[in-house]
This record gives C-alpha cells, sequence and structure tokens, in this order.
C-alpha cells in the first residue's frame, strides 16, 4: 500500500487555517487530519463541526475527521453533514462500537476506531468487517507535538497481520525521521502534525516523508 500523508491541523496556525489547509494541499498532502476534542474524553480542547464545514470549504482533499470526544454517536451525523469523509471513534469512548461503526457507514462515510498506545487490538478484533480503517495511536491522545511512543510498532505489525487490506492510520510524533519505522510495521496512514507545520516548507517535508516511506523495509 503506497503510503498516505495527512496533516494534522492541529499544529497549524489557526488564525490562517484555510491558508494552511490550502498550502498542505498544494505541498502533497493526500487527506486533511482534523482532531476534534471535547475537553472530557481528553483534556483539550479544539473545535466542532462549523470549524469543520469552514475546511471542508476550503479544500477538495478528503476530510479524516478524528472524534476524541465521549459519547461520539450524538455527534457523527453533525460532523458527517459538516463535510467529514472518514470518521474516527475511539475504541475506548464507545458504549455500543459495532452500533455507532453502522451508523457512521449509513451516513455514507467511512468508518474508523482509533485505538489508545495501551489498549490493546482485542478490542477491535470482532468489528473488522465492519471498519474501513483503523487509528492506532503512537502517543497519548490530547495534545500534538508529543514524542512518538516506539512501542506501539508491534501492535501496528501485529494489526496488519490480522487484517492485511486494511487501512492502518498512525497519528503522534510522526516526522521525516521516523515515518520509515511506521511504514515498515504495516502503516499506511500516516499523520503528522508538528512534523509538517512547524517546518519551513511544507513541500519539501511531505517530499522527504515519502521518500524515507519508500525506503521502509
Amino acid at each position: 500500500m503506497k503510503p498516505l500523508i495527512a496533516p494534522s491541523i492541529l499544529s497549524a496556525d489557526f488564525g490562517r487555517l484555510a491558508d494552511e489547509v490550502g498550502a498542505a494541499a498544494r505541498a502533497g498532502a493526500d487527506l486533511i487530519h482534523v482532531d476534534v476534542m471535547d475537553g472530557h474524553f481528553v483534556p483539550n480542547l479544539t473545535i466542532g463541526p462549523p470549524v469543520v464545514r469552514a475546511i471542508r470549504r476550503a479544500t477538495e482533499l478528503p476530510l479524516d475527521v478524528h472524534l476524541m470526544i465521549e459519547e461520539p454517536e450524538r455527534s457523527v451525523e453533525d460532523f458527517v453533514k459538516a463535510g467529514a469523509s472518514t470518521i474516527t471513534v475511539h475504541a475506548e469512548a464507545c458504549r455500543h462500537l459495532h452500533g455507532i461503526l453502522q451508523r457512521i457507514r449509513a451516513l455514507g462515510v467511512r468508518a474508523s476506531v482509533a485505538l489508545n498506545p495501551a489498549t490493546p487490538l482485542e478490542a477491535v478484533r470482532h468489528v473488522l468487517g465492519d471498519l474501513d480503517m483503523v487509528l492506532l495511536m503512537t502517543v497519548n491522545p490530547g495534545f500534538g507535538g508529543q514524542a512518538f511512543i516506539r512501542s506501539v510498532l508491534p501492535k501496528i505489525r501485529a494489526l496488519r497481520d490480522l487484517a492485511p487490506a486494511l487501512d492502518i492510520e498512525v497519528d503522534g510524533g510522526i516526522k521525516t525521521d521516523n515515518v520509515d519505522q511506521v511504514v515498515a510495521a504495516g502503516a499506511n496512514v500516516i499523520v503528522s502534525g508538528s512534523g509538517i507545520f512547524e517546518t519551513p516548507d511544507y513541500a519539501a517535508t511531505i517530499a522527504a516523508m515519502r521518500r524515507r516511506a519508500a525506503g521502509a523495509d
């Protein structure tokens, strides 16, 4: 699978968000990753459907909306209406995981589940047939700019063995100098926030990440 690069707007300049999204698209991004935090499931607080709607107007790229929120079943329809292409919910936040995945798919978008670093793959084993993607967190969620947790690499490999055709996304601390490690382990959707938006040339950074990923073995 050719790795897809998903810049995370969590590290973008929110005062120039439309410009930042456009710049990431022109730099060669494959999709835009949108972190939604509620201040409860994670300590930080970010954005809601109105901002997703504004991002949708700023780009034609798919919007990869990651809901780090409690009771996500109450919000998925609003985010789909706002323009999400993929909705990711956390297994840790869902009482009825199968039901919410069915709901997301019924709304016509891709369904994905995120697992925190300490959450075992067993949490998604019985819903793999209802998933388009699994997001494996490589930091503890809530804030951008954290250091990559290397101990998640065996978990990526195990998921790739379990589901050879599934999209596996990784998010947290991914930069040019470690993207090859997650790709070699089996990830094919690469989220990077500060690793892209805190560099001076987004296009050069994304190109360097692709080269590094292509050399993974």
